[in-house]
């Protein structure tokens, strides 16, 4: 037993509107435990939208559709299924008076197009739209296969999917399930590296595990179906704990974490205070450590000193080693991060100096090059080298540069 998600609308072709629905209710299959391998996204066509029926059919015993429910010429979803499958459309008396008594109690009059709405297939029940005037259908069209049809307006088919669509599924047997997943994020370590470690486990079958990697960082999801949450994580606990003592320091959290919010998190456990000076990053990297609710309570401040006379003159770096080893060094954010250190009396100082491009780069410092600076409680100051690519981008480059940075903090926090 298997969901396909179906959503049309060409205008999510042409990416005008995120398809977010899509989103909801794979998350809203996964809870309840029923398996779903394809999503199709198919313009208003009726064509075109039946060779979609003809396939998800085949291969799937629900199929769920958003969209082409409205009362204009292109929604054309309802009439297309009724045709593929030889049904004739029959208005529906109840669903005309539930239109017409939302059109009053706006203190409006129903327009004749929204009849159009009315008419279902002859044999489909009616997925009551509880805040819209497109109802949906729950059919089915012939035994083995399930068709339940939403809106496309989010909020609408959001509600109608919880106060009809999941009871239904439920009384039918679907649902008695749940696919529950933990997702372990790795910073540091490639996804070739992190997959050669733990590459026998991407051979387990429940529960599940599958790599991912985006914008610097590697997730590990581990998925397990069961008849409950509580068993599923169960299930994953052990494989999780595994992965974890594999990954060692490279795993930094899991589900919703970030590095901001983990390097906070052991800040206030410490009892210690963080302040920033930063040159290429240009206020990223404080932007990051402040995006989380409740960073007051350990962050200070910083010091953007994009001009080296701010560096000179507000965070002390001495203007002889600028000059004889420039501000992309590793001396200079030594420098910065004890200087802001200093300027705002807090626990740890980190600092982030760099060439971000496109441009400014040199054989010996060429774009992507970044030195980070970490100014320890104890007086003890070091730096770490990076080099990220030139051929990256400088949004990338910043981004990558400030979870370095958090990185080296996190670490050190956890090894002391």
């Amino acid at each position: 037993m298997s969901a396909e998600i179906i959503c049309v609308g060409t205008e999510l072709l042409l990416g005008d509107i995120l398809n977010s629905n899509a989103r909801y209710l794979a998350q809203q299959l996964a809870s309840l435990g029923i398996p779903h391998y394809y999503q199709t996204v198919v313009g208003d066509n009726p064509e075109r939208l039946k060779q979609v029926l003809k396939i998800a059919s085949d291969r799937s015993q629900i199929l769920i559709f958003t969209g082409g429910l409205g009362p204009t010429p292109d929604d054309l979803t309802t009439e297309t299924i009724a045709d593929f499958f030889g049904v004739p459309l029959i208005e529906k008396a109840e669903v005309i008076e539930d239109i017409a008594q939302k059109y009053a109690q706006r203190g409006r009059k129903m327009t004749p197009s929204n009849r159009k709405q009315a008419l279902l297939p002859k044999e489909a029940d009616i997925l009551p739209n509880p805040t819209g005037t497109a109802p949906g259908i729950i059919w089915q069209p012939r035994p083995g296969l399930t068709i339940l049809t939403f809106p496309g307006v989010p909020r609408e088919m959001y509600r109608m999917w919880q106060e009809t669509a999941v009871p239904y599924l439920k009384s039918q047997g679907w649902g008695q399930a749940t696919i529950y997943s933990r997702m372990l994020r790795f910073w540091g370590i490639p996804e070739s590296a992190l997959a050669e470690k733990v590459g026998s486990f991407f051979d387990l079958t429940n529960p599940t595990v599958a790599p991912y990697a985006g914008e610097g960082e590697v997730r590990l999801r581990i998925s397990a179906r069961a008849s409950s949450q509580e068993e599923a994580i169960a299930q994953i606990e052990p494989v999780e704990q595994q992965l974890r003592q594999i990954g060692g320091l490279d795993c930094y959290g899991a589900d919703n974490d970030n590095l901001s919010s983990v390097v906070g998190q052991l800040l206030l456990e410490a009892k210690q205070t963080l302040s920033v000076a930063e040159s290429c990053t240009g206020g990223g990297l404080g932007q990051m450590v402040t995006n989380i609710a409740g960073s007051s309570d350990y962050f200070l401040g910083g010091v953007i000193s994009y001009d080296n006379r701010v560096k000179t003159d507000v965070l002390g770096v001495n203007p002889a080693d600028l000059d004889q080893n420039g501000a992309v060094s590793d001396i200079v954010a030594q420098q910065m991060a004890a200087g802001v250190q200093k300027l705002l009396g807090s626990s740890w100082g980190l600092s982030i100096t760099g060439i971000a491009g496109p441009g400014g780069g040199t054989d010996t410092k060429p774009v992507g090059l970044i030195y980070i600076g970490l100014a320890h409680p104890d007086g003890t100051v070091e730096s770490f080298k990076f080099q990220m690519g030139s051929s990256q981008e400088r949004s990338l480059i910043r981004h990558f540069s400030a979870c370095h940075a958090l990185d080296r903090l996190r670490r050190k926090l956890l090894i002391g």
